[in-house]
């Protein structure tokens, strides 16, 4: 057996962490979990429990100091990402962080550039991103399988609220009830936003589109009661991009046929690919792709050497598509060279779009890529 070599800690014993997160980091042999911080007591025990790990803490302050600890994992709630992310980077870890780190993308882009300046790397949570299929889908792309590349449309559906009364995550239940938020654009929609700007590969240069409340009294986890909840259910966004580059994202938490579900097409002069990373008949993901001399889609087989060791599509999707996202953060620490995809500067590029999205709608206009805000005004304070 290997000797661990990257020594992380987990903060959040959720949902996600367990379910993800920290049966991801045991699976590579290179990495031990050494400690858990997590408020919620019950929580935080039944999780050391479950994985073997003896350090347990309620305050993850505790951990920043310990010269042992290589890697901070965030998997708390929305609003400490950003508290807990600036503190380890400060401190000297490597930080991966669930999405998003802010909802301003300045301050997420702070983050990067405090970490880059202490030589530190960093990793959001985009999940989907790290699915072989994705992956393998790159390559395709960078080696010239489709040719120039044309369009890009994104889907990120499920229907997992569609129900109103399954309790709501994520939300600001103090928020305006007369004014949409945001919230599958940025929960949902985040993932195919950060696969839409990969694949593409050329800067973003202006944005259009709406997003809708379909339902519009939930139960929210937070208050655990039914009350009026304003957000967007549904989105549908066009962006234009240099290079002759067109791409579309639909994102929706009430579209009825997955759970979950994000399917990625791109179009060039040469081919086409669709990857659909949905559990459906025991496979989580399939890779579909097109010559210009054919008119059908045939699946193709997802070469190995894009799976962690061992893994299969026939695995859950949260622990295959994200054993393969620390074990390549893992990767990049170790290997002491310059390579960081899905990073914190990534997560501000698709936080600045999210941003564009909302302004476009509350405008009722185009909006240029990327924002200028005037100095002292947050991008949330010109769209509300």
């Amino acid at each position: 057996m290997d000797t661990p070599q990257l020594r992380v800690a987990v903060v959040g014993a959720g949902r996600w962490a367990v379910q993800s997160h920290i049966p991801g980091w045991q699976r590579d042999p290179r990495v031990e979990v050494v400690a858990l911080a997590e408020v919620d007591e019950d929580a935080l025990r039944s999780a050391s429990e479950r994985f073997g790990v003896a350090r347990a803490v309620t305050d993850y302050r505790e951990l920043l100091d310990d010269p042992d600890i290589d890697v901070i994992d965030v998997a708390t709630g929305n609003a400490m990402h950003f508290e807990i992310s600036m503190a380890a980077i400060q401190a000297g870890k490597h930080v991966l962080c669930e999405k998003p780190v802010n909802s301003d993308y300045r301050e997420t882009r702070r983050a990067a550039e405090l970490a880059a300046s202490k030589g530190l790397k960093t990793k959001l949570g985009f999940t989907f991103r790290f699915a072989p299929a994705i992956q393998y889908a790159k390559h395709l792309i960078d080696t010239g399988w489709i040719g120039e590349p044309y369009m890009f449309n994104g889907y990120e559906q499920n229907s997992q609220w569609l129900d109103p009364h399954t309790p709501l995550r994520q939300v600001d239940a103090d928020a305006d009830p007369d004014v949409i938020a945001v919230s599958s654009i940025e929960g949902y929609g985040a993932p195919i936003i950060d696969i839409m700007h990969w694949w593409l590969d050329a800067p973003m240069t202006s944005v259009v589109g709406t997003m809708r409340n379909f339902v519009p009294e939930r139960m929210v986890r937070d208050t655990g009661r039914m009350q009026r909840m304003n957000i967007d259910d549904g989105d549908m966004w066009i962006a234009e991009f240099e290079n002759n580059r067109l791409g579309s994202i639909q994102s929706s938490y009430v579209t009825v046929g997955n759970f979950p579900g994000i399917e990625a097409r791109i179009y060039g002069s040469e081919g086409a690919i669709i990857v659909r990373l949905v559990e459906e008949a025991g496979i989580c993901q399939t890779i579909k792709v097109a010559k210009k001399d054919s008119v059908e889609f045939v699946e193709i087989e997802i070469p190995q050497e894009y799976f962690p060791e061992g893994g299969a599509s026939t695995e859950p999707w949260p622990f295959l598509f994200y054993s393969n996202l620390v074990k390549d953060f893992a990767t990049e620490i170790l290997s002491g060279e310059p390579m960081n995809q899905g990073d914190f500067g990534q997560g501000a590029l698709v936080q600045e779009t999210i941003n564009a999205f909302e302004r476009s709608f509350r405008t009722r206009a185009w909006c240029d890529f990327p924002l200028e805000a005037p100095a002292g005004e947050s991008d949330t304070e010109r769209v509300a």
